[in-house]
């Protein structure tokens, strides 16, 4: 039979939660409000292994919208919980000196997540330098280093330079990730202790920025803004069947022919197809597990090099909400007496 090697290829993803399916991995809902969920998951050394992750602390955050200021605020809420958490976790207290580093490249906008959040981000530490600062705020510096591709400079080599000169107590670092799930795209926001590498999510690994590699505590915060071309098939096949599933359990239901069907929503719907309906809708390829179709579909478009990352046609204006939320949500949880201007 014939094989092709993948094991340098995979569906890309930068969130654990993604990752957690079938690992023994399990997850603590802290907080459910409405259509907004915290969930802390935490990885030891052998799940990190199992799932490929860095061991470390995960919050996440799931919604569906925050396009309106009621949605918004909510996720706000909730995110700065989560990022509290972690704050707690690591010991860092009100005085702690703090550097807060955007990556990414600007001039991309679904990679411009970082850079665009250090503009909502209050930075206070020049004024520290100056003199005595009001109680209620914390020591903040901020730093946009671009990208390698850019500077010609690994990230991680210039942010050790200003860790050394600074000596920040934690460095926060923003970054857009990738995710193998359709519907996590702009809807989840990955809160950890593990750190990050840059450009892991569309397959250009940098060196690694974490604990381990700068010696400070670090916190990494994301959110995917890009999923490859496998990700979208597979998952488009995925509903298919379900959509499928949801029409012959409500064939019956007189009330569901009065449903537009743009407006049905299957989602949740459990597929219930047996495996020759599946064959039936689409042949052999109904046949194959999660697994075995990701690699099929891998196998088909990394020759031709089709599996593009790809991003939403309104990203200009998620990244822009995204990024106010999550530089809102930096400056409520280390400033006391923070008061937003908008």
């Amino acid at each position: 039979m014939h094989t092709i090697d993948l094991s340098k290829n995979s569906v890309r993803t930068d969130l654990v939660i993604d990752e957690m399916k079938g690992k023994n991995i399990s997850s603590t809902i802290i907080v459910k409000e409405k259509n907004v969920i915290l969930e802390e998951i935490k990885i030891d050394k052998t799940q990190a292994i199992s799932c490929n992750k860095k061991e470390g602390v995960y919050e996440t955050v799931r919604f569906e919208d925050i396009t309106d200021k009621d949605n918004f605020k909510l996720v706000e809420k909730i995110t700065i919980e989560g990022l509290k958490r972690v704050l707690n976790e690591l010991g860092i207290k009100e005085d702690s000196k703090v550097l807060v580093v955007g990556l990414g490249n600007a001039s991309s906008t679904p990679d411009a997540l970082g850079p665009n959040t250090l503009d909502h981000v209050l930075v206070t530490r020049h004024l520290f330098l100056l003199g005595e600062v009001e109680d209620g705020y914390c020591n903040v510096a901020s730093f946009k280093p671009s990208v390698t591709g850019v500077t010609g400079i690994e990230t991680k080599d210039l942010i050790e330079g200003i860790t050394e000169k600074i000596k920040p107590d934690l460095l926060i670092v923003i970054d857009a990730l990738a995710s193998n799930s359709i519907e996590r795209l702009n809807k989840t926001i990955q809160i950890t202790t593990a750190g990050i590498s840059p450009g892991s999510g569309v397959g250009n690994n940098r060196l690694e920025i974490s604990k381990d590699t700068l010696k400070i505590p670090v916190i990494a915060i994301g959110i995917p803004t890009v999923v490859d071309a496998t990700t979208i098939v597979q998952n488009t096949l995925q509903l298919l069947l379900k959509q499928i599933s949801y029409q012959l359990d409500n064939q019956k239901n007189a009330k569901l022919k009065l449903v537009p069907i743009q407006n049905q929503d299957y989602k949740e719907h459990q597929d219930k197809l047996s495996i020759k309906q599946k064959e039936d809708v689409l042949g052999m390829v109904g046949l194959l597990n999660e697994q075995e179709l990701k690699e099929l579909l891998l196998e088909v478009l990394i020759p031709v090099n089709y599996n593009m990352m790809v991003t939403p046609k309104e990203i200009d204006y998620l990244i822009d909400k995204l990024s106010l939320l999550i530089g809102n949500v930096i400056n409520k949880s280390l400033h006391k007496h923070f008061k937003p201007t908008n």
